[in-house]
């Protein structure tokens, strides 16, 4: 019987795995043997413990009787048997030291628990399982032997997955490599069969001729039943079916085959094989892959041949009290050994699967397990490796190895016959495609050396030639193009119909393409753009006896096209960014203004200029001032219109011309897209940087406008929109105009009084301490522009930095202070130090040293004396500059102070690099820091974090006894607002410094 197993799994995998699946066959009953003999039979068989496993008979043979060891040796191929049913279901994907280790687990943990349950007293009548006691019955194991290893293959299969391919839809997996084979092996089945069943009986008695009868009986039908069935279905006979119905048959009348009847032998046969073609169906549906069939042939009809007891048993009748406790007793068995054994085997394939792969690897399994598992080889291998190698090699001189007599011998020699077949052709190809090679040289020497594009078609646009120069020229090989239509290919959409008549006109009509003249015609390439080509026809034949042949001779004037095209860009683009430059644009909009004739029709004029542009030139250098420009072009092209003039007017400057039908509500959507796209992030020599740009606005319906006057009024409208802050943009109103001319004659102004510096007057604000004595002051400048009448800082110090007037003013301020502090101090012993603002641009100039340097000498002005004042915002310019100006400035010893801090940077990085000596807290922090808890907060952190880098603090904008008293509570030094004294004139401040000294001169008298 074990032979049987071998010949049916090896004849039904493939030949690549048959010595594998030989090996586990072998190697299963060698291991199954070995166990059962060592502690197996012991487990099944031994003295019970409450019914669930023996405890004696380890080693068996020790002291046994014949009739005893012939027990052992039949129990040992039931064992054996179980063990082997995997195997086939498992094959072709389950590696060799996997499936011995399931073996194991299978004939130690499993079977002879199971058998104990239900076969205990067989050695022993007073040594009952506990199954037995329930009256369970499995005459000769559908269920001890059969379902067991049905369950267990079910495990297997479910935690191996499916074979490569098997469930591919698009082609017809393997059936098997020697069908014949397994067919023996059935036979061999059938027959040890009759002992296993007959033998059952454990002695030869009146029982084994009907036990022999039935079991043939059920074989038989269940063969017929599956063969007809599937017969009925597909209209062919699938052999495999009839082996696995005829397997079927004998499980299921293993259980009873004792205690029924021949009819009713031949009715479980019937339904077993219905019942294994129906289960092979269901595994298929579920996409388990069973190689052998193994679980519907051997689990599902173990479990009917096991039921089949209680139901077709000659001495129960039907339906009675015995007949019901037997089919529970039946149903109990099934249940208790399915979900032992399934739940055992998979938890244990599980857990070894992490230490052993049980499954090899998808290439081991394409090479086959009998190279791969036991370097095994065969006469058909070592042909189709011989031929693979010439494939790989592309040698077809060395013959395959022929072994004499044998079928894999002759398909060998008649394959090496082919082989001289093919060598004797390609030897005859070879030499006729060098003769034709030679005289395609001959031919094709001037189409190759050709410049131009040469391609012959014929009278239906077919094309015959396709020289290098066109392949180039069309960007496709010629393999490509030859037999295919040159008009199709090349020609565009709406010249094909004009080409298509020249051809058919042999190019000798007035429309379309002539034949010998230079035509000049917009042809395609593949990839889909076009060229501008110049196309001479010629007839010709090329040796052909058809005279109905044209060809074209082809050259590409992309390059004259493009040279005209660059001579007019130069004369109306801007170099760098390949917009238009400001001479075509004022043409194009004169253009554009002239043809405004319909009432709702506008020309808007947008002008725009980036914001502090002149920074990044500065500090990243002018090459990265080239690519914001650039980067700044193409963003504009991207978010207007094809039909929008946009031109770079000049530096930092655009100007963008948008015709149509424009409204203010336009124009707002259309600036507004041009913003969110200005906002987006640049990175420039490494940095990210945004591009903050103001816009102005003007539109026009008037067809008599002057170009200069829409753009003059973009550009009031864009010195508005930086005014109102940047970033942003106005449309232009005609109070706009008024504006700008009275900005532009407070700037003259300005000038003016700058030149004569008599009209700037300077005011001071002490600086106090916690105990209000004067500790500093501060110079603050005012403009007299007419008599008694003073104007803010805060009008025109932003007219002299958008001016470039900043400087001047600032150094006509240290000469004003430095004369009044050099008065002071020749009046009075003691005069506080004099703090002066500084702009950024002033401070970072390369001038701003040397004329402090000249001013302190020409008023003998010690550094001690003086402080200067610079924001937050300076240190966004250029950090390292600004250190080197400070350190200067330190090292005259001058005092530095931070104003405003808190507004601007606020980086802890320049407080600790920079050398400043004082922190001045913003006003904005002062306000309500006796009140609201986070101003509150904000300026107790300014003072503790000036006291932790040992800075001074002084808060400006003090003016109510609550903040002064909260400031010193927290421990700043020093305070200056309207709480202690406003600005005043040197008049006032000269009284102050006559109290100041006569207080500290009273001081000292005392001490």
């Amino acid at each position: 019987m074990q032979a049987g197993f071998l010949c049916l799994e090896t004849g039904k995998v493939r030949s690549k795995n048959s010595i594998n699946v030989a090996a586990k066959n072998l190697s299963d009953f060698i291991v199954s043997a070995i166990l059962f003999w060592s502690f197996g039979f012991a487990i099944m068989f031994g003295q019970t413990t409450m019914g669930y496993f023996g405890t004696s008979e380890f080693l068996f043979g020790a002291t046994h009787s014949p009739w005893q060891y012939s027990f052992f040796l039949f129990q040992l191929m039931f064992c054996g048997t179980t063990a082997t049913l995997v195997s086939g279901a498992v094959a072709e994907r389950m590696s060799y030291r996997g499936y011995l280790v399931i073996t194991v687990v299978l004939c130690s943990l499993i079977y002879p628990f199971v058998g104990h349950w239900a076969w205990s007293s067989l050695f022993n009548p007073e040594n009952p399982g506990w199954l037995e006691t329930q009256g369970f019955i499995d005459f000769a194991g559908s269920t001890v032997v059969h379902s067991v290893g049905g369950w267990v293959s079910l495990a297997a299969i479910m935690v191996l997955g499916a074979r490569t391919g098997r469930f591919d839809s698009t082609k017809t997996f393997p059936a098997g490599s020697n069908l014949p084979l397994s067919v023996m092996g059935t036979l061999l089945i059938w027959l040890g069969w009759f002992g296993f069943n007959g033998g059952s009986t454990l002695e030869f008695n009146d029982q084994v001729p009907l036990i022999l009868v039935n079991t043939c009986l059920a074989a038989a039908f269940g063969g017929l039943s599956a063969s007809a069935l599937f017969v009925a279905r597909h209209r062919y006979l699938d052999v495999s079916i009839m082996l696995n119905g005829v397997i079927a048959g004998l499980v299921a009348i293993t259980a009873g085959a004792n205690v029924v009847s021949s009819g009713s032998a031949a009715l479980i046969g019937i339904l077993a094989g219905l019942i294994m073609y129906g289960g092979e169906r269901l595994l298929l549906t579920l996409r388990l892959d069973d190689a052998l069939g193994v679980v519907p042939a051997h689990l599902f009809a173990g479990i009917w041949g096991t039921l089949a007891v209680a139901l077709f048993h000659n001495a129960i009748e039907m339906f009675s009290a015995s007949f019901w406790s037997l089919l529970w007793s039946q149903v109990l068995g099934i249940v208790v050994v399915g979900l032992y054994s399934f739940l055992l085997a998979w938890i244990a394939l599980h857990s070894i699967n992490r230490f052993i792969p049980l499954r090899v690897s998808p290439e081991q399994e394409y090479l086959g397990m009998n190279i791969t598992e036991h370097k095994a080889t065969t006469e058909l291998l070592d042909l189709l490796n011989s031929m693979d190698a010439q494939e790989r090699e592309a040698n077809f001189n060395q013959r395959v190895p022929e072994e004499p007599f044998t079928e894999v011998g002759q398909i060998a020699k008649q394959y090496n016959r082919v082989i001289e077949r093919v060598q004797h052709e390609m030897t005859q190809r070879d030499k006729t495609l060098s003769d034709f090679k030679s005289s395609e040289k001959r031919k094709s020497a001037i189409l190759n050396s050709a410049m131009d594009s040469i391609v012959t078609i014929n009278l239906d646009g077919q094309i015959i030639e396709f020289n290098p120069a066109a392949e180039r020229a069309f960007g496709c090989l010629q393999s490509k193009v030859l037999k295919r239509n040159f008009i199709d290919l090349f020609i565009l959409d709406k010249d094909r119909e004009a080409v298509t008549e020249s051809l058919e006109s042999k190019f000798v009509t007035s429309g379309g393409l002539i034949i010998n003249r230079r035509n000049t015609l917009l042809l395609k390439r593949s990839t889909g753009d076009t060229f501008p080509a110049e196309i001479t026809i010629t007839g010709t034949s090329f040796g052909s006896s058809i005279n109905n042949e044209f060809t074209l001779h082809i050259r590409d004037v992309t390059r004259q096209r493009r040279l005209q095209e660059k001579l007019r860009e130069l004369a109306y683009s801007d170099p760098l960014t390949g917009l238009y430059n400001r001479t075509y644009f004022l043409d194009a909009l004169q253009r554009t203004i002239r043809n405004l004739h319909q009432d709702d029709e506008t020309v808007a004029v947008f002008f725009l200029d980036l914001d502090r542009f002149k920074k990044i030139n500065d500090t990243l250098g002018h090459k990265a001032g080239d690519e914001l420009l650039m980067e700044v072009a193409t963003r504009l092209v991207n978010v207007t219109r094809e039909k929008d003039t946009i031109c770079r007017w000049g530096g930092d400057e655009f100007v963008i011309m948008m015709s149509g039908n424009h409204n203010e509500q336009t124009v707002v959507t259309s600036a507004t897209k041009i913003l969110q796209v200005m906002r987006e992030v640049v990175v420039l020599s490494g940095r990210e940087l945004r591009i903050p740009t103001s816009i102005g606005i003007s539109l026009t319906a008037d067809n008599t406008c002057q170009p200069m006057t829409l753009i003059q009024q973009a550009d009031i409208a864009m010195y508005n929109a930086k005014q109102a802050g940047r970033d942003n943009f106005k449309i232009f109103q005609s109070s706009m105009a008024s504006d700008a001319s009275e900005q532009f004659n407070f700037e003259q102004t300005l000038r003016l009084a700058i030149q004569a510096g008599t009209q700037f007057h300077m005011f001071y604000q002490p600086k106090v301490n916690k105990d209000q004595q004067m500790t500093g002051l501060e110079a603050l400048v005012r403009l007299e522009l007419s008599p008694g009448k003073f104007t803010s800082p805060a009008e025109f110090i932003p007219v002299a930095e958008e001016s470039g007037q900043i400087i001047a003013l600032e150094e006509l301020i240290l000469r004003l202070v430095f004369s009044q502090l050099a008065n002071w101090h020749k009046r009075f012993n003691n005069t506080p130090r004099v703090s002066i603002n500084l702009s950024g641009k002033h401070l970072l100039s390369e001038t701003f040293l040397p004329y402090l340097n000249k001013c302190m000498a020409e008023f003998a002005i010690p550094g001690e004396w003086i402080e200067f004042e610079v924001t937050e915002s300076v240190f966004l310019n250029d950090m390292d500059r600004c250190i080197q100006v400070l350190q200067v400035l330190q090292g005259f010893n001058i005092a530095i102070s931070i104003d405003d801090f808190g507004t601007g940077y606020s980086s802890l990085n320049y407080l600790k690099n920079l050398p400043i000596d004082v922190l001045k807290i913003d006003r904005s922090f002062v306000l309500e820091c006796a009140s609201l808890k986070e101003d509150a907060k904000i300026c107790s952190t300014i003072i503790e974090l000036a006291s932790t880098l040992g800075l001074k603090t002084i808060a400006e904008g003090v003016e109510t006894e609550a903040q002064f008293q909260f400031l010193k509570e927290q421990r700043c030094n020093d305070f200056q607002g309207y709480y202690f004294y406003r600005p005043m004139a040197v008049e006032r401040i000269d009284e102050l410094l006559e109290v100041h000294n006569q207080a500290l001169a009273s001081n000292v008298t005392e001490a």
